[in-house]
């Protein structure tokens, strides 16, 4: 169910593709009304495959070691529980070294209207779900991987796309080829299928995690760990032909990731582990906040004020723990007819934090239990209540940056 060529081609539709199934992904931009046809076919020679550094149009070089890379991050938990999600697409030297943000005048701020724009609606809304920055912030983080990376392959230079190329068909093609890649690439399903699962308190040997991925792959990734727990990994390919619709090759990694041989924790997305307040007890200046029931973690806020287990946004606290405001990207955040909103509109309100064991809680006028219609779960995200009224009860509780 789950077998996967190690040759990844691009040349059908993405839209046709189901999410999440390990074979092979392919897609043809052509069809996404992209008028992206490189011309280049696959015949001729594959990056690395040479000591050339002259890249073209159908040769991707300097930066012809490709690594598609993908986090797992579960603190703060970001992104689907049962999904790593992206990083990026980096053009690496054939040698392990980089360039980075290779032309000035392609940092496009507008990825979202870009990939509208140019007919890959789809893509985004798999961004939405799958490309998240763990500070909320995710058009910041595709502006930067588009800005370092993107800019860098020689076969997305705007000449290789004709005359009379739409603005952003080169990011379009970018992003397109990194989310199929990561669809092609599912690191959670195939460690699962290998009973290789987050778990509190279960750890892991390097060995048996690589063998796992290998099976399914063919390849072996590189992975990192920060504190031995499994952090980020790194598919590599080599491509045969354009990024727009060339193959990319699977090729094991050309060195090992920073992971330990033993002692692997794979921690699951429930939420943030950092100290509730500062040292001094104080209330921090800036937090994420989490959703508590029953001890365990069900999400926690975004900056629409909603509770998701999408990445958690980022809050500035204003005050004292006894009356404080509070704003996130979107504005000020206030409870208005029992529900809790932030944004450019809403009138701030004076919440305070109440100290229960480790757990430092929001309240609203002394009341610390929230409540919503329902639990968050994938990109489902609730309006929250104030008070137990809604069906699903829970606190929420303040978590320091």
């Amino acid at each position: 169910m789950f077998s996967l060529l190690p040759i990844v081609s691009l040349v059908a539709t993405l839209a046709n593709a189901k999410p999440f199934l390990a074979a092979s992904r392919t897609m043809n931009l052509m069809d996404r009304t992209l008028n992206a046809n490189s011309g280049c076919g696959t015949s001729g020679g594959t990056s690395c495959a040479s000591s050339t550094t002259n890249g073209t149009c159908c040769l991707e070089a300097p930066g012809g070691l490709l690594a598609q890379t993908q986090f797992w991050d579960f603190d703060p938990a970001t992104g689907p529980a049962d999904s790593w999600t992206i990083h990026g697409l980096w053009p690496d030297h054939c040698d392990g070294t980089y360039d980075q943000s290779c032309d000035s005048s392609r940092q496009y701020t507008d990825i979202a209207g870009i990939l509208s724009d140019n007919g890959a609606s789809d893509v985004l809304s798999d961004m939405k779900t799958y490309w998240k920055d763990y500070n909320g912030d995710d058009a910041s983080f595709w502006a930067h991987e588009w800005g370092k990376h993107g800019t860098c392959m020689s076969t997305l230079e705007l000449d290789c796309f004709g005359s009379n190329a739409e603005q952003g068909v080169d990011a379009t093609a970018y992003f397109t080829s990194t989310v199929n890649l990561f669809k092609s690439y599912t690191t959670y399903e195939w460690l699962a299928k290998h009973d290789i699962t987050p778990s509190s308190s279960g750890t892991h040997k390097l060995s048996d995690i690589l063998s796992a991925l290998k099976t399914e792959s063919g390849v072996t990734p590189a992975i990192d760990c920060e504190s031995n727990s499994l952090n980020q990994i790194y598919w590599y390919f080599n491509l045969k032909g354009s990024a727009i619709d060339g193959k990319f090759v699977a090729i094991d990694a050309p060195k090992a990731g920073s992971c330990p041989s033993s002692g692997i924790k794979y921690p699951p997305k429930s939420g943030s582990s950092s100290t509730t307040t500062t040292s001094d007890g104080s209330l921090p200046a800036k937090a994420t906040i989490v959703a508590l029931q029953n001890g365990q973690s069900i999400g926690g806020l975004i900056s629409k004020g909603v509770v998701s287990t999408q990445t958690l946004a980022t809050f500035t606290l204003s005050g004292s723990k006894n009356s404080f405001t509070m704003t996130s990207s979107k504005g000020s955040c206030g409870v208005s007819s029992g529900e809790l909103s932030c944004g450019s509109s809403v009138s701030s309100s004076t919440f305070s934090a109440v100290t229960d064991g480790s757990n430092l809680l929001l309240a609203i006028d002394g009341e610390t239990k929230f409540s919503s219609d329902g639990t968050p779960s994938g990109s489902t995200a609730y309006e929250v209540y104030s008070g137990s009224d809604h069906s699903d009860v829970y606190t929420l509780s303040i978590k320091s940056k």
